[in-house]
């Protein structure tokens, strides 16, 4: 039977198909659908786990016990991840393990634009690369017959458009592998330096073995077209690159990417008469090729940054045929991103605003908004855990500095969870009197809603014990005095925790509690509600506007608030001085 599937599904039936017995992963674009696809495998054991470095041992432990293991996470979540794969490389596995990384060129949704290819030689593991919905699903069925056979995890990279494109998938049977026996082995997977340093001749025998398997291999292939141009490519580059040049050319089309057919490059390239290396973001099989002596032609034409679509390949090796690609009439308007209407979190930001001297260190989720304007509180975002432990390092500087800036450091509850502790435990062991401010929306909201410790569910939607974030705060050594718990919808209340926290010389917690505005519930029980104006009050002072929702306009020469939108915070009715907006629909 065959079904249309995104990459992402179709990862996840491959999952399924190949037995796969454990799947983990912290959610984030572009991977996140790939473990809300495997979740609706019974026969898979799948959680959410606080962070991709948790979830990547989660999957290695449970390979070493013997079953077929999968982890997935976008780019940057490898980095979180990077000390348990560099191990695991020289543990290898008992049950097949495969670490999906999925790329985000032109960082769609992401703080940098990394090309995780690299990481493969670095950690010195397996690599598979596909190139659409059917090959994910294939792949990824190899990719565990790979790492048995191989005794290596195998990274699994896709990018954006492979994760997201969809395409037919011939579907197969489930094929059950079992839990293999666990045979105690501290020399293989315990890493002291004793057996490390074994290991390592271990994993670069593994590597020779690999290649000979990669000159050999079915998901290398070449497809002899016209050999005036060859062209080498891998993943989605080869998609876009077919679309280019069709039959005109010559394809060494690489799927088995780490580590790479030599012979078959060199004999690839004997065979045609100029030779292209197709590839999006850095140049990693350029380099490989260039590394056997061989010319080719790459990243002097075809850009390093952003990502790759047929367009770009045919201006920058075509340009004598530049065509229009799809087109139509319509022009989109600019839309900046910005807090949603009612989004809770826009109640802290204002009240920290009225505080121009502070320094803001934000983090990674929607919060990252209170840099716009016209809140435009944050200064710093670097990477998921830093809004509170660059905040620290920033006090340091000052204090060191002599001078007295106060700092803010703002994470998200998901955020905290994943790697935002470990920031506030040092605030706390170093006492550096800096703000956390926590912001609870009960759920992981920028990537689609995902459950998380603190939701009260799996990610089946299973009842789960709440990890209380109040209670962490203490655990981890906050004095009770120094905590601020404050429903953000109510100004008074969270201005009056903004200057006690401003004031305080001890590190200090202000968290921050309401449901996401977008969360299904939340809207149902908030349909009714929203904001009018009564113009013959308002002076059109447009203090309203200084809240940056979304909801509120100038317009026709008057205020104006769009009830679509507004689900009736009130924020905009605390700051008018005139009385002129009301609550209605409770």
């Amino acid at each position: 039977m065959k079904k249309i599937m995104s990459g992402n599904e179709a990862i996840a039936r491959g999952a399924f198909e190949a037995g796969c017995l454990v799947a983990a992963a912290y959610p984030g674009t572009p991977s996140t659908e790939i473990l809300e696809n495997i979740a609706q495998y019974q026969e898979i054991y799948a959680e959410w786990a606080p962070n991709e470095k948790v979830a990547v041992e989660v999957v290695c432990g449970s390979s070493i016990g013997g079953a077929r293991s999968l982890a997935a996470m976008k780019h940057v979540g490898l980095n979180v991840a990077a000390d348990p794969l560099f191990t695991i490389a020289y543990e290898g596995v008992n049950g097949g393990l495969v670490l999906v990384s999925a790329d985000d060129p032109g960082t769609h949704s992401s703080q940098n634009e990394q090309d995780n290819r690299l990481y493969a030689p670095f950690a010195k593991v397996a690599m598979l690369e596909p190139s659409d919905s059917q090959e994910c699903k294939d792949f990824v069925k190899e990719a565990f017959a790979l790492s048995e056979q191989f005794d290596t995890p195998v990274l699994f990279r896709v990018s954006t458009r492979v994760c997201h494109s969809k395409s037919l998938v011939e579907l197969g049977e489930r094929v059950e592998v079992g839990v293999k026996d666990y045979q105690k082995n501290i020399k293989k997977y315990i890493m002291v330096p004793a057996h490390s340093k074994v290991r390592h001749f271990d994993v670069e025998e593994r590597l020779l073995a690999l290649q000979a398997y990669a000159n050999r291999s079915t998901l290398n292939r070449i497809e002899w077209g016209k050999k005036k141009i060859g062209i080498i490519t891998s993943g989605i580059s080869y998609q876009h690159a077919k679309e280019v040049f069709g039959d005109k050319a010559s394809y060494l089309k690489i799927g088995f990417s780490h580590p790479l057919p030599d012979k078959m490059i060199k004999s690839f390239a004997k065979a045609v008469d100029k030779l292209y290396v197709v590839e999006e973001g850095e140049p990693y099989l350029e380099n490989a090729v260039r590394a056997l002596g061989i010319n080719c032609i790459g990243k002097e034409f075809i850009p390093r940054c952003g990502e790759l679509t047929p367009q770009i390949i045919r201006q920058a090796l075509l340009p004598s045929k530049k065509t229009a690609s799809y087109q139509t009439d319509l022009t989109i308007p600019a839309r900046p991103p910005v807090l949603c209407a009612g989004c809770p979190h826009r109640g802290i930001f204002y009240a920290v605003s009225k505080h121009k001297d502070v320094i803001a260190t934000g983090d990674i989720g929607c919060y990252t908004l209170g840099m716009a304007p016209p809140l435009n509180v944050t200064d710093i975002v670097i990477c998921m855990g830093a809004g509170i432990s660059a905040g620290l390092g920033f006090k340091r500087a000052a204090m060191q500095g002599g001078r007295t800036d106060k700092v803010f450091g703002f994470i998200g509850d998901s955020t905290f969870y994943h790697s935002g502790i470990t920031g506030l435990i040092d605030a706390v062991y170093n006492n550096t009197p800096m703000v956390t401010v926590i912001l609870d929306n009960s759920i992981t909201a920028m990537t689609g809603h995902q459950e998380n410790p603190g939701t009260g569910k799996t990610l089946q939607g299973k009842p789960a014990p709440v990890i209380d974030i109040e209670g962490l705060v203490k655990a981890v050594g906050i004095q009770e005095k120094n905590i601020r718990v404050v429903d953000p919808y109510d100004l008074t209340a969270t201005k009056k925790a903004v200057q006690e926290a401003y004031d305080a010389t001890e590190p200090f917690v202000i968290i921050t509690k309401q449901p996401c505005a977008l969360l299904k519930p939340v809207q149902k029980k908030r349909a009714q509600l929203h904001c009018v104006i009564d113009q013959e009050k308002c002076t059109k002072c447009k203090s309203c506007l200084r809240i940056g929702c979304p909801a509120i306009s100038f317009k026709n020469d008057q205020m104006n608030i769009d009830q679509a939108s507004c689900n009736g915070c009130t924020l905009c009715r605390q700051v008018c001085k005139f009385d002129a907006i009301e609550k209605v629909g409770e």
